[in-house]
């Protein structure tokens, strides 16, 4: 019998070895899919039908003893803001509802030619705007560990999927937290890399680095195994690093011994933690000096990168959409509308003047980590709020005015251009998942995923499972 939960390197392995077939593997998904997916609402635009064929294929090509991917056999479900050819892409959006694309993106090309089988989409917010998945045309993603709350978002479809054990492996896209945001609520590993580390083609604007895709997994090394495949150099992105992909992947030696440490539940009081969440986090510290790993009380001075990301992801919303908004008033959510028009007044001064504050981020923070190997902080300033709100409307009794409010924790590191990885934790009293935020410096993403591995190892928070 098909353990869903496994690992997809041991799911490959037996796929190699011919232990399990393809199809017998897709099966036992599609099984689990029917079983959960009703109430968490993470997969659509399912087709089994197409996905069965591939499966065949799959068999056929071990048989024949052809040279294979180190995907080949394993079910996937795309993000539904990645174009995959032919399946339905909606980017939740009722604009796009019946949008059905010619051509994969970059990320969906290397994923399909490593050999993951298609099976549908996973469910995103209204243009991936937002940390809590719900649209008009699928409706709300659900927490697989207590369904009455989000997901979180904009990859909120894939963690809850990977939580569920509905898929092994997941990609995701990552501007203010998308990857590690719903990671950190379904109690997943979500990796938001360096810009140009998981090149992004086609795109409006090729120099864009904000919004960068990645993987999500159960664990940190299928995670890598995902990483290795999407990841390396084309002539497609102009800030696409030369490393190759297979050099990020596992297996990961070594241990916390003599790793320097920089931990903080709030940076200094740059944005308010709910309680639960500033617990499970200060807890970690035990973990690490536990393991011969350094802590100090500390964080890089990110002055400034409150303005850095909503100026310059207003700007890039609005020469995103804001032609379409022009032509649909009514065809955005509020918020988001109200983002995108929040471009229109920017100056190009208000623009150089975020670009100049980010270099100097940039600069700050590349010194702090001359001192520290790693930054842990949290991912997410609250825990998973209920799913029938579209964002936490107070942390601790302070008021949040707005839907990014809540998110600064993951944003402030965007900015920056670091690496940053969302690791199981702990869990509230209530039964909601945290996720530990470890951020490495920029193109840091084998020495991050060497530590989120060995800190995984020794908490095995990732392995409880959600009772759905």
């Amino acid at each position: 019998m098909v353990d869903t939960f496994g690992t997809a390197r041991g799911m490959v392995v037996a796929l190699r070895t011919k232990r399990i077939s393809a199809r017998e593997l897709l099966d036992a998904h599609l099984d689990r899919i029917e079983q959960a997916n009703e109430q968490i609402n993470a997969i659509v635009s399912l087709d089994m039908e197409r996905a069965r064929a591939a499966a065949r294929e799959a068999d056929d090509r071990l048989a024949r003893g052809d040279d294979v991917g180190p995907l080949h056999g394993l079910p996937f479900a795309f993000k539904d803001t990645h174009a995959v050819a032919g399946w339905r892409t909606t980017y939740g959006s009722p604009l796009m509802a019946d949008n059905v694309p010619e051509r994969d993106d970059l990320v969906v090309e290397r994923v399909r030619a490593a050999g993951a089988i298609t099976i549908g989409k996973t469910n995103v917010p209204e243009w991936a705007a937002g940390s809590h998945t719900f649209n008009p045309i699928f409706g709300t993603t659900h927490n697989p560990y207590d369904p009455t709350r989000s997901a979180g978002g904009s990859s909120g479809g894939a963690a809850a999927a990977l939580a569920a054990g509905m898929v092994p492996l997941a990609d995701g896209s990552d501007m203010g937290g998308s990857l590690r945001n719903p990671a950190s609520f379904c109690n997943v590993v979500g990796l938001r890399p360096s810009a140009g580390r998981v090149p992004t083609w086609p795109a409006a604007n090729a120099w864009e680095t904000l919004s960068v895709a990645g993987p999500m997994a159960r664990n940190v090394a299928d995670l890598a195994l995902l990483l290795s495949a999407m990841a390396g150099p084309t002539t497609r992105s102009p800030i696409a690093l030369e490393t190759p992909g297979a050099e990020l992947a596992a297996p990961f030696d070594g241990d916390l011994g003599g790793v320097r440490v920089a931990l903080s539940t709030d940076l200094g009081g740059a944005f308010d933690v709910d309680v639960s969440v500033a617990e499970v986090v200060d807890a970690q510290r035990s973990v690490f000096t536990g393991a011969g790993a350094s802590v100090d009380d500390a964080y890089p001075d990110l002055a400034g990168a409150d303005e850095v990301f909503r100026t310059l992801r207003a700007w890039q919303f609005q020469f995103a959409h804001g032609r379409a908004l022009a032509e649909n008033p009514d065809g955005f959510k509020a918020s988001l509308a109200d983002n995108i028009r929040a471009g229109e007044s920017l100056s190009g001064a208000d623009v150089a003047r975020a670009f100049g504050l980010r270099t100097q981020l940039f600069e700050r923070t590349r010194e702090f980590f001359e001192r520290y190997d790693v930054l842990a902080m949290p991912v997410s300033q609250v825990p998973p709020f209920p799913a029938d709100q579209e964002y936490p409307d107070a942390i601790n009794g302070h008021a949040q005015d707005t839907y990014l409010d809540w998110m600064r924790s993951a944003y402030v590191i965007t900015v920056t251009g670091c690496p940053a990885i969302s690791v199981p934790a702990g869990f509230t009293d209530e039964g909601w998942p945290v996720g530990l935020q470890l951020v490495a410096p920029p193109h840091g993403e084998r020495r991050l995923l060497e530590i989120a591995h060995a800190y995984e190892q020794l908490t095995q928070v990732g392995a409880r499972r959600p009772p759905i």
